[in-house]
């Protein structure tokens, strides 16, 4: 049987999810865009990695989308 408050923290931790790897999605694209975006100023030929480079940090939030998810499948 699942009590109301234990509802309330298991949406609460995913919310928590998610604002956290948001914040750290944020956080790494600003460090990670700036140094492509100054490489890619001196040295066109680095397009691609840049890109590549780029698209790493987009995992952290798709690692919190999942946590998030399976949090909320154990709601009633």
């Amino acid at each position: 049987m699942v009590v109301e408050t234990d509802v309330g923290i298991v949406a609460i931790s995913a919310m928590l999810t998610m604002l956290g790897t948001g914040f750290a999605t944020a956080w790494a694209e600003k460090v990670v865009g700036g140094a492509a975006v100054g490489a890619m100023a001196e040295k066109p030929e680095l397009f691609g990695k840049g890109i590549a480079m780029m698209v790493l940090p987009e995992t952290i939030i798709i690692f919190g989308l999942v946590i998030a998810f399976l949090l909320v499948t154990k709601l009633p």
